[in-house]
């Protein structure tokens, strides 16, 4: 490894703007390199109080971190880990690493930390509601979801519990797992950044890899697939089950959800209780039981959690009813198993608003499983558009519209639907070629929402 005392940090994103403030607090040189022209960096970094970082910006960013001696690098959440300038990096000694797992090394608190590919906001939001309702220990929730905690390292002690949310991206580079973890479920996602599906599922293997005895790990009981990733993990592994009474965790039996452990069983809550609709829900519900058991947690806080958490924005929220149309934002759904998801949670017919930007995964399964759905009408836009429509015309008879713009989607399907529908915008593709994110591409789809006339017909200036 290079004895220069120099780190770079690469991309100057949400996790890494407070990554470079405490490495400064620590007395660490440091080197900034991103894309973006190196006067909007700099002003950037005054706005933080960061002085005295060298920066290295515009499209030859990478190029210039082979000019420099670096002895690590901290990659900012969704750059890809490989390429000329990395690989050299490589070879040369540097160690790479990352917000996420300098956070886990520095951490004086045990830290429960959340991944999947569908249900991590809603699962991380309802252990970290059920933990504060708890009350004993101070209770901080981050990673993927809010601020990054690094900048709150100084606050954070030992008695706290930690809750993280923590995506492909923030586990890619690292070797360091929480103490207690949870993988909700797998499915192929984000083909564009990480080399094939198996590199994918490795990164998210991550959060259980390295493990030890001490530690634990929530697991779906019912999928195989996850467990078989957590192979060389030594954490004791607690369940989750939607279809089978188990040994040792929480499971969903004659219509409760139900934990058992050292005390034996005993039901949490009522799934009609629940306001979250939809059988992935209920596994949320289940895994966050399980979590909450694990940590220490007071079932009864989180009972009382469960009976009132209404959702997160953007995952089937309920946005507006017009003239007896439900309009509702699953923003969220940015691969093809999230739009099946909420598919199976709704029981009246829909109007299905796809397609953006195009992350290289495949539609077919969706397709096939539009053509059992309760979809009569398919809106789809945006880069994807073709192979999205090809896959739904290949399984069904559904029409399909093709939409010029976003705007012009809600309103074809406004149009399209009847008293009795539901309109759902879940696209199963990301935001990018659109909007810079699902957060602001929901947004939108509530603005043009509370704008319709009272016929759904048109837009109200």
């Amino acid at each position: 490894m290079s004895s220069s005392d120099l780190v770079g940090v690469v991309g100057l994103g949400v996790s890494n703007r407070p990554l470079v403030s405490f490495l400064l607090d620590q007395g660490q040189e440091v080197a900034v390199f991103d894309r973006r022209p190196g006067e909007a960096l700099m002003a950037e970094l005054e706005d933080l109080g960061a002085t005295g970082v060298e920066v290295y910006g515009g499209p030859q960013y990478l190029q210039a971190l082979l000019q420099r001696p670096l002895s690590t690098v901290y990659l900012t959440p969704g750059v890809p880990k490989f390429g000329p300038e990395l690989d050299e990096l490589r070879k040369r000694g540097v160690r790479f690493s990352c917000e996420t797992e300098l956070f886990l090394e520095r951490c004086q608190a045990p830290v429960i930390g959340i991944t999947g590919s569908a249900g991590k906001t809603t699962t991380t939001t309802l252990v970290g509601e059920s933990l504060r309702r708890d009350g004993r220990r101070p209770v901080y929730v981050g990673g993927n979801i809010g601020q990054p905690l690094i900048s709150q390292l100084g606050q954070i002690g030992p008695e706290s519990w930690v809750v993280l949310e923590l995506s492909s991206f923030q586990l890619d580079l690292t070797k360091r797992s929480p103490h207690g973890a949870c993988i909700l479920n797998i499915r192929p996602n984000h083909l564009d950044i990480h080399r094939d599906y198996q590199d994918y599922k490795e990164a998210k293997a991550n959060i259980a890899r390295f493990q030890s005895k001490e530690d634990w790990v929530v697991l779906p009981y019912d999928d195989a697939e996850v467990t078989a990733m957590v192979a060389q993990g030594t954490g004791r592994r607690v369940f989750f089950s939607l279809s089978q009474e188990i040994a040792h965790g929480a499971y969903y039996r004659d219509q409760k959800l139900w934990w058992r452990g050292g005390k034996g069983a005993r039901p949490v809550v009522d799934r009609s209780a629940l306001k979250l609709i939809g059988e992935h829900n209920v596994a949320n519900a289940l895994a966050a039981i399980a979590i909450v058991a694990s940590a220490g947690g007071d079932l009864e806080a989180a009972a009382a959690v469960l009976e009132s958490f209404a959702g997160v924005p953007h995952r089937l929220e309920v946005v507006r009813e017009v003239n007896d149309v439900l309009y509702i934002n699953d923003s969220i759904a940015t691969a093809p198993d999230r739009t099946m998801a909420a598919l199976a949670a709704i029981s009246r017919p829909i109007v299905l608003i796809l397609g953006g930007y195009d992350k290289k995964l495949d539609y077919d399964t969706l397709g096939e499983a539009l053509r059992h759905s309760r979809v009569h009408t398919v809106v789809v836009l945006g880069e994807i558009r073709d192979r999205v429509k090809k896959a739904v015309m290949a399984h069904t008879d559904i029409p399909v519209i093709e939409a010029q713009s976003f705007d012009q989607a809600v309103q074809q399907a406004a149009v399209a639907a009847r008293p009795g529908d539901v309109v759902l915008l879940s696209p199963a593709t990301a935001s990018y070629d659109l909007f810079a994110n699902f957060e602001e591409r929901g947004k939108r789809f509530r603005e043009l929402v509370g704008r319709l006339n009272a016929n759904g017909s048109g837009f109200q200036q």
